[in-house]
Formats: structure tokens, sequence, C-alpha cells
């Protein structure tokens, strides 16, 4: 057989249908698993699926022998050690200027490690956030690809035809940036989409336990809202969702399903970094959060027997109201939540001398991935505008849009409050603005604490220079006068 154009390693479903879109896109590939069935089950979906031009390769030397040099190798396996072991037993067979292109969520500085570990062996390196799940896989995902420029230039012309494709502004991939600059961008993508669920689930939960809505009824809802300014994978999925009935049993199937929320650790790490980097993500937290009181199933059920009661306030509520209400409560509340993912990628980029683009990163981001959305081409046109944007709340559209949605905003927080339901994002979200809009805080207070207690000191608005005061002997003297 001829030689392939790139290989792929790693065949559960993700590395199977991303393998199957490059063959379908025209690109000869050789694919290769340690577990062996695998590779003759990848081979045989590429033969039902259009007869692809899928190779398969049992051994490690053989599939590496069978691609085009400099040879191109995507990785996508298991975060970790796995990474490595692969990456060894692909380099025992590579030459010098062949690359290796990690797919999967790993970590940032695991990417730059292991870059300047193939840099010492003459090979490239590349770290590629992929999202969009196993269909964005197959059909067209988001591609976040940052290491060596070099490499990004061999799997160019691959990867712009494997994206997912935007009519009006192209295929949704863009060479990030150097070092570990692609994952991290992937991973705060993930931490983006945490807040996005988050507020959508808190929607639907203030639509539900406060408006009494039907399932059917939320259907209809979240089916409208996908016709507007919220119209993005979730928000349709969200509806899909509220329309399957259960198969097993009566009623519908979300009603079915446990209340317990898993997570892979991109949320976390998101939160981690954010605190690293002194940014204010407060939604992104508040996501988090509520994954890990979601985790407490069984302590949750004990309290509600030692918390028993009505909260609900008994009042009528206007349905159609609430519905409008809560939509454009969701709305500005998902502004905040890309405002801080944004202010963390921004931040990062500046500690590392990345240099990374944001109205590019919201265009690769219009299609494949799990938040797309259409307001993701007006975040594009705000960076666009003013590439020094501090944040996205102060650019004019989205300031106005802001500022003629928070009446309905702080009735829904309030509603639900009253009520007894949580929406720790939406009412993160809402404290994240009305901190950001005020040009005085309450930190004066805590600044003083600080000094009074570990002579911290302070700065003055009157004055320039750092002070510090004897409040405790003040304060005793003005006691005993």
């Amino acid at each position: 057989m001829a030689l392939t154009r790139i290989g792929l390693a790693g065949l559960a479903v993700m590395g199977q249908n991303l393998a199957l879109n490059i063959a379908e896109k025209g690109f000869p590939i050789s694919v290769y698993n340690r577990t062996t069935s695998k590779v003759d089950e990848t081979v045989e979906r590429a033969k039902a699926e259009g007869n692809l031009p899928v190779y398969g390769f049992h051994d490690p030397a053989s599939f590496v022998n069978s691609i085009q040099k400099p040879r191109v190798v995507i990785m996508l396996v298991k975060a970790g050690a796995p990474v490595d072991q692969t990456i060894a037993t692909l380099a025992a067979h590579l030459e010098q200027g062949d690359c290796i292109i990690d797919g999967g969520n790993e970590w940032y500085e695991n990417t730059e490690r292991r870059e300047k570990e193939m840099e010492e062996r003459g090979l490239l390196y590349l770290g590629m956030g992929v999202s969009g799940g196993e269909e964005g896989a197959r059909n067209g995902p988001s591609l976040m690809p940052g290491g060596s420029f070099e490499a990004y230039k061999y799997i160019e012309d691959i990867l712009l035809k494997v994206a997912a494709q935007v009519p009006d502004s192209g295929p949704c991939v863009t060479y990030i940036g150097t070092g570990g600059s692609g994952n991290f961008v992937k991973m705060v993508h993930n931490g983006i989409e945490y807040g996005d669920m988050q507020l959508i689930a808190e929607a639907y939960d203030v639509l539900k336990s406060v408006g009494k809505l039907t399932n059917s009824e939320l259907h209809q809802v979240f089916s409208e809202w996908n016709k507007g300014e919220l119209l993005s994978f979730l928000i349709e999925i969200t509806a899909d969702i509220f329309g399957i009935k259960d198969e097993q049993g009566d009623g519908y199937l979300v009603d079915k399903v446990l209340d317990k929320t898993g997570m892979k650790g991109t949320g976390k790490w998101t939160v981690q970094q954010a605190a690293e980097l002194s940014v204010a993500a407060p939604t992104i937290e508040a996501s988090l959060d509520s994954r890990f009181l979601s985790g407490l199933k069984d302590e949750r059920v004990e309290a509600s027997k030692i918390f028993q009661g009505d909260y609900s306030t008994g009042l009528p509520v206007d349905k159609a109201q609430l519905i409008e209400d809560v939509r454009q409560a969701l709305y500005a509340s998902k502004i905040c939540s890309y405002a801080q993912g944004m202010n963390i990628i921004k931040a990062k980029s500046a500690e590392k001398g990345w240099g990374l683009n944001l109205g590019e990163l919201a265009r690769i981001w219009k299609g494949g991935c799990i938040i797309r959305a259409i307001f993701l081409d007006r975040i594009k046109k705000a960076y666009d505008r003013n590439s020094d944007l501090a944040n996205l709340l102060v650019d004019p559209e989205f300031a106005q849009e802001i500022m003629d949605r928070q009446a309905a905003w702080r009735t829904v927080v309030c509603l639900a409050i009253n009520n007894g339901v949580s929406t720790p994002g939406m009412s993160a979200s809402l404290a994240y603005f009305d901190s950001y809009r005020r040009d005085r805080l309450p930190a004066n207070l805590v600044q003083a604490q600080r000094d009074y207690f570990g002579a911290h000191t302070y700065e003055r608005v009157d004055m320039p220079g750092s002070f510090h005061t004897e409040w405790f002997k003040i304060a005793r003297n003005n006691s005993q006068n």
C-alpha cells in the first residue's frame, strides 16, 4: 500500500470518529491502538461508512512506518501517564522532524514539558484541544492547536477541512499560540461550559419549581429560546432532553436521571488557574461548587428531612412574565460567564507571553464545540472593535444589553431566593456585575481590618503613599476617654 498522510493512535470513540472524519475529507490515515480489537473495529466502521481510506495496524513499528514523512501522529488517549506511555511507544520508531499531536484534555504544563522533551529528540509536538464530543469529532469539531508552529503547518491543510465549517467565518480552527496555549484555551472553554450548563440548569429549576412548568412546556420554552439570542448547542440539546419520554417506565426520562453531576477535572483546573492569576470567576466557581454539592446526594436527602417546610411564598406567578424574565436573566448571566473565561485566558496570555487573540478564539468556538452559540459572533466583534477590552461587560453593545436586562435578572434571583430555590450561578453573575460596576466597594474596611491585626498597611484615597495606623491603641484610648 502507499504511505498514508497521517496517523492516529488511541481508538476509543473520540479517536475512531476523528480518524473517520479525517479519512472522509480525503486524507488516507493509519490507525493504531494497544487493544487490537479497536483497530479492527475502526477499519470495519470505515468500510461501512463509505469505504473510507483507513488502514489499521496492530504493532507500533508498522503503524509509524506506514505514514509518509515527515510523519504526523495524533494521540487521543487519557490524560496523564497514558500520554507519556503512548509517546514512549511511538517515539521509539519516529525520526527527526516527525511530529506528535496530543488531542486530549491535558494539563497545559504537561504539554510544555513534553514539547521540550520531544525537541531534545528532534521531534515536534502540539497540544490540541478538541471540542464537540463524539459527534463533533466525526462531523467537525472546534480545534485548538498550540505548540510548535512548524508542526501546525505540517497539518494545517488537514485541520482546515476536518474542523467544523461556519459559513460566515470559516473553519473552526486556528493556530492558538506557543507552548501549552492550546490546552489552556480548551481547559477554559470547558470552564465556561461548566458555567453555561449550571446557568441553564438554574433557569430550568426556577421555571419548574417556581413557575410549575411541565416538561412539555419546558420543551416548548427552550425550543423557542433557541430561535433568538440564546440560540446555542446547549439550549438546543436541553430542549431535546425535555421532549424525551422514558422507554423503561412512565413519564419523562429527565425526571429519572439521578441529580448527581460527574466531572473530569477541567472545570476544577479552570477555577484553580483563576485563583492563581487573581482573576474573579465566580460564575464558573459556583458551577463547580454546585457539582460538588450535587455529589452529596445521601447527605442532601438526610438534610431535607431536618429542614422540612414549605419555602415557597405561595404568591401567584405570571407564567409568561416569569419565562421572559428567566430568559433575560439567563442571557445576562451567560455574558458574565464568558467574560470571566476570557479574562482568565487574557491574564494567562499576558503571564506567558502567548499573545492570544480573544476575537479569534470566539470565532473558532462558533461551530463544532459544546459552547457554540450565536452570540459568540458578537463576542468576536467586541474584541475586533477593541482587542485590549478590559472586560466584555464594558463593550458598548454588551453593556447596553446588561443594563436592559438587569431588572429581570434581579427579579429572578430575588424570586428564587424567596422561594428557597438556589441559583448560585445567576446570583454569582449578578454579584460580579454589581461589584464590577461600582466605583467604590467595602474593600476599604477589609484593608483596614488587615492593617489592624497584621500591620499590612493601606493606601488612602486623598493622598499618595502607604500608611499604617495603630488602630488597637487608638481604639483603647477612645474607650477610656
